[in-house]
């Protein structure tokens, strides 16, 4: 199943995009005085009998709503945690000068940081170095302590795409990487949620492209450490909440890895385009 987030006014809204079109559960819902979750936190909630709610409501819908001039919202709205991985490409890593890691390189983003499809994103005026990260991110169905790999799988409620925007010049201005990586809306996600009984994440294409251009090009079976390798090593640290998102790293391709001379960072105006195969699109355009 394809979940989305948009709004109407203020509110809100779950969306399910279908071969025919995308349908509002809230509409849906309502007509039918039907008891169904109303946001992707709700269904997460409600594990498999809220699929199934959803499955039996989009039987009885009628016409699709355009999706033109639609106002998307995060995928994920309150997340307790957004979990990064750094240098999870082996092209990455050699493109940044680094050693394979042995272990997930973890880091954090707060709750400012999302953003959603089409949403401008404002860059902040404490740094000039911005750079885009095409990523696979997770999103944790169920509470995950000290999981196996084997199982890890069955912890993830779905995916959706992400761009792990940076600000290189905070970043490496201390070994702490935290702060060029949360500003604000830095953590663009979306538009869909795809459920993991419909993603192979071990075999997706990944693109990002700048105002047209192609800058990356890779697929996820090239991740040093894979979905469920990810999902047991962080369980066996700290829980892993349901509505937790992990971004899983990104492939060859960012700025900071060409020459220096050839670094020509992401600026006001640029459009950038994240892809990832069975998912969709998440565009955003900077200001």
């Amino acid at each position: 199943m394809k979940l989305v987030h948009f709004k109407v006014g203020e509110q809100v809204r779950l969306g399910i995009k279908t071969e025919r079109g995308l349908f509002d559960v809230n509409k849906i819902a309502a007509n039918y005085a039907a008891d169904a979750p109303l946001t992707i936190e709700q269904v997460i909630a409600r594990g498999k009998k809220g699929l199934l709610q959803l499955t039996a409501l989009i039987n009885n819908a009628g016409e699709p709503i355009s999706e033109k001039n639609l106002t998307y919202a995060p995928a994920i709205m309150h997340p307790e945690k957004i979990i990064c991985v750094g240098l999870n490409y082996s092209s990455h890593s050699k493109e940044c000068n680094q050693e394979l890691p042995t272990s997930p390189v973890l880091f954090s983003k707060f709750n400012n940081a999302l953003a959603a499809h089409n949403q401008v994103i404002t860059l902040p005026k404490s740094a000039e170095k911005f750079d885009y990260e095409a990523e696979l991110v997770i999103i944790i169905g169920k509470e995950a302590a000290n999981v196996s790999k084997e199982d890890a799988l069955s912890y993830i409620f779905g995916y959706t795409v992400g761009n792990d925007l940076s600000a290189r010049d905070l970043q490496m201005r201390t070994g702490q990487w935290l702060l060029g990586k949360t500003c604000d809306h830095f953590a663009p996600i979306g538009p869909y949620i795809v459920t993991s009984d419909e993603i192979d994440p071990g075999n997706l294409d990944i693109e990002c492209l700048v105002n047209g251009e192609v800058r990356q090009s890779a697929n996820t079976s090239d991740l040093i450490f894979d979905s469920a390798t990810i999902v047991s090593y962080i369980s066996k640290h700290f829980t892993l909440k349901p509505g937790d998102i992990i971004f899983t790293g990104t492939p060859s391709g960012v700025i900071l890895g060409y020459p220096e001379a050839e670094q020509t960072w992401l600026k006001a105006g640029d459009k950038v385009t994240v892809s990832i195969q069975n998912i969709g699109s998440l565009t955003n355009t900077l200001a």
